[in-house]
């Protein structure tokens, strides 16, 4: 190796070590600049005053949440994920809205968790299999299927919270529905009924008081009952919050009575939450089967039928059993 060559392959060496140093420390500080840009220390000293609970600590707290906030809502880092059109943006946040997420900013925190799920996916399963297997096709792509797989973990996420959330409007609107009833026939309003509603159910029903306490605030700002009860059924995709906001708009158009419609209303939620505890009841017999058949039936098997076939073996094959 000649001298000249030799003195070519260490700068060459060198400058890509100084290049990945430069990514890395460049990279580093861009995020020590998200993560410690916040607001003033005015506006954080009235923050303060505004909230006394900011004082004990939680100031770090929150200061940590809106750094990673403001980092999970990087523009660039979802850019190629951002929906197209107005009604793709409509159904995401939609989407989002059933899981209780309606912040400005969850969409892009949304498609930023999918990006990030999607390298880190693809880092930590192609590094896997590359240690296992080595740099070959099968490798690549099954590290293609983990990046796959982890993109839509934050889909599967976010399905679960809206079920949950959706369930629990689902079991706890009858209870809500027969406090609106007495309150509504001690002669409240419906407007003050729901506000009953929302400070009596915060500790049991969390998502109920939340959602009734949003439309108070509505009817609050100005905005008409029917607005503010159809967007109630609509922001949850609960049917039967549906059902309920229909009921009661009709009811105020036409002057009905309103606690006969919430009680009939909320005699029939009962009905079919009934129906649907017997119909999970029916179907434990079928659920049972496999494991009957998979794990019970085959130790029972061999307990019964064991001792059994133990003693024909050795009446069959006496030489095998050490008899003469």
């Amino acid at each position: 190796m000649t001298p000249i060559f030799a003195a070519a392959l260490i700068s060459s060496d060198l400058m890509t070590k100084l290049a990945i140093f430069g990514a890395v420390a460049c990279g580093a500080w861009w995020l020590l600049e998200i993560l410690a840009a916040g607001k003033p220390r005015a506006e954080r000293r009235l923050e303060e005053f505004r909230e006394p609970s900011t004082r004990r600590g939680d100031a770090r707290v929150t200061k940590r949440s809106q750094g990673m906030t403001k980092l999970l809502a990087t523009p660039g880092l979802s850019r190629h994920l951002q929906p197209k059109t107005e009604e793709e943006v409509g159904k995401l946040r939609l989407k989002l809205g059933y899981a209780g997420f309606r912040g400005e900013t969850a969409a892009s925190i949304f498609l930023g968790l999918k990006a990030i799920a999607l390298v880190t996916g693809f880092i930590i399963g192609g590094g896997t299999l590359y240690f296992t297997k080595g740099a070959t096709t099968e490798s690549a792509m099954y590290t293609v299927g983990c990046a796959g797989i982890a993109f839509f973990v934050p889909e599967v996420v976010l399905w679960f919270l809206k079920k949950s959330r959706q369930d629990s409007i689902f079991f706890g609107l009858p209870d809500a529905l027969d406090l609106m009833v007495v309150c509504v026939e001690a002669g409240l309003g419906l407007d003050q009924a729901m506000r009953k509603v929302s400070d009596e159910m915060k500790k049991t029903y969390v998502v109920i008081a939340e959602e009734f306490g949003l439309c108070n605030l509505q009817l609050q700002m100005g905005r008409s009952r029917n607005e503010v009860l159809h967007e109630l059924g609509a922001r949850t995709g609960v049917d039967d919050l549906k059902a309920l906001a229909a009921i009661l708009i009709q009811a105020d158009k036409f002057g009905s009575s309103v606690a006969q419609a919430l009680r009939v209303q909320s005699d029939s939620m009962r009905v079919r939450r009934r129906q649907l505890a017997e119909e999970k009841a029916a179907k434990t017999a079928v659920k049972l089967i496999f494991p009957l058949v998979i794990f019970i039936f085959p130790a029972i098997f061999i307990v019964l039928v064991g001792p059994a076939a133990i003693t024909m073996i050795n009446e069959m094959f006496p030489a095998m059993s050490g008899g003469k």
